[in-house]
């Protein structure tokens, strides 16, 4: 057996040329093998690099032995030096041992880095950096000028990747992801209306503007600049709050899934979604419109919203098993509405408050009656056209109406009656609005309405209670004042008894 000492050139340092008398050229990296005579020559062996010492360990035959201290290294120079045993006249076969070494592929969260030697002098960027991933396969991290620079950026990934924060996969566009999220994450649990919504939002405003960026490289100056943009089209600040909701649960669920290492819509600013004081009907503009719609075919229907404060698709889903017209009360349980290339989706109530029960005054109850004559009226003469589905308000057919025919009737009978042009949910903010300024409790009011919590009532109407603070402190005053002037009576009627 002859020993050999391992020695390098410091090619990786710019230095040309072997300390020593080259004997045998290691097959990777320029690593070369001088005989030894047993004898610790510290002068006759290289020092190498750490990085280096994969290359050499890897050689056929040769092994680092710590136990005959054939392997030494210095920590603050980070540089070591190595002594390796070779067999003189090895196997033909390579042994077991080495052939295990040979085969041997890198696992999950290893990297390598290595040269590009075909048109060296013409690359700029020669070195490589590659990490292994879960596949088995390998992943370029990217290319670099030096080996220290490669070394950094495959640190870097490691690190990024042992701590799942980076996508190591295909680069994937904001387009790609956001239509996957849509389709088969979002779609599954949230309602057709809502996925109509979203959809819109994407395909309208997000993907036109962001869609071609690659997902990991999205930065929060983009998204700042696309609310911009869309405040100066004119887009209605809801409109971009709920571009920016959309955003942030989508990239937050691409966090989750290791997509990106981070929610870059932490970093901006959410829109304000301000909404801006909706047009109300005045009591007299109310009493106004009831008496328009009398003996048309959605008076019925224009009632129940100025009294109720229904919503248009609450309304137009309503059936007849929902009212007791002899107890005088009715239940809100599901909605309608028309989406082109859908139909007609109906739907519950969006939360568990919107199913609620309201009470029916003496004039409302007599008009439904009166609606529902008419109703069987125009059955019988439909005959085998009629579609029985049991709707309060429907077609001559029985069918559902559709909702922007409702609209265009009801703007129609609001200028008929002069009176201004405010949307049919307006109507619902009529209502709350008046209630509000009779002195009426506003949690009676949220319950009517529907809605989940008080403070959504309170956000919405809240411009109306400061004149009903001002009159409750005015009847505040006057008991006190009157309470006051009891008690200088009292005072008085003593003071003469004595």
């Amino acid at each position: 057996m002859q020993r050999w000492a391992a020695l390098a050139a410091s090619w990786n340092r710019g230095s040309p040329g072997l300390v020593g008398r080259p004997e045998q050229t290691h097959p990777r990296e320029g690593v070369r093998l001088l005989p030894w005579s047993g004898e610790r020559d510290t002068g006759r062996c290289l020092q190498l690099a750490t990085s280096d010492l994969v290359a050499l360990s890897s050689h056929p035959g040769a092994r680092v032995n710590q136990e005959e201290h054939a392997l030494s290294w210095n920590n603050m120079n980070r540089e070591v030096v190595v002594m390796a045993h070779h067999d003189e006249q090895p196997d033909s076969q390579p042994s077991e041992s080495s052939q295990g070494r040979r085969k041997k592929r890198r696992g999950h969260g290893e990297g390598s880095i290595f040269e590009r030697k075909s048109d060296r002098k013409s690359r700029k960027k020669p070195w490589v950096a590659q990490v292994t991933l879960e596949t088995g396969k390998k992943k370029t991290v990217g290319y670099f000028r030096t080996r220290q620079e490669a070394q950094v950026a495959l640190r870097k990934a490691l690190n990024e990747l042992e701590q799942g924060t980076v996508l190591l996969g295909r680069d994937q566009s904001v387009r790609d992801y956001l239509e996957h999220w849509l389709e088969y994450i979002q779609k599954p649990s949230i309602r057709v209306t809502t996925y109509i919504l979203y959809r819109r939002i994407l395909h309208k405003h997000i993907i036109p503007a962001l869609g071609d960026i690659p997902l990991r490289r999205l930065k929060p100056e983009q998204i700042e600049r696309l609310y911009a943009a869309k405040r100066e089209e004119g887009l209605a600040a809801k409109t971009i709050s709920s571009m920016h909701s959309l955003l942030h649960t989508a990239l937050r669920d691409a966090v989750r899934r290791n997509k990106v290492g981070r929610n870059i819509l932490e970093m901006v600013k959410a829109p304000r979604a301000t909404s801006p004081e909706r047009p109300v009907l005045t009591p007299e503009q109310a009493v106004r419109l009831i008496r328009k719609v009398k003996e048309h075919s959605l008076e019925a229907l224009i009632l129940l919203a100025v009294m109720t404060g229904m919503r248009l698709g609450e309304l137009l889903a309503l059936r007849w098993q929902d009212i007791d017209l002899e107890r005088g009360h009715l239940q809100v349980r599901r909605t309608v509405s028309y989406k082109a290339g859908y139909g007609f989706i109906e739907t519950e109530t969006k939360t568990r408050k919107g199913k609620r029960s309201i009470v029916l005054l003496p004039p409302v109850i007599e008009t439904l009656k009166a609606h529902q004559a008419r109703q069987l009226e125009a059955r019988s003469k439909a005959g085998d056209r009629w579609k029985e589905m049991d709707l309060v308000f429907c077609t001559r057919n029985g069918n559902f109406l559709i909702d922007s025919f409702v609209r265009r009737q009801y703007y129609r009978l609001l200028e008929q009656a002069g009176l201004p042009r405010i949307h049919f949910h307006d109507l619902r903010h009529s209502t709350a609005t008046i209630l509000l300024a009779l002195g009426v409790n506003i949690k009676v009011v949220q319950e009517l309405l529907g809605h989940s919590h008080v403070n959504i009532t309170l956000g919405i109407y809240g411009h109306v209670l400061p004149g009903m603070q001002e009159e409750a402190l005015q009847r505040m005053g006057r008991l006190l004042a009157l309470e006051g002037e009891q008690e200088e009576q009292g005072e008085q009627g003593t003071e003469l008894s004595e």
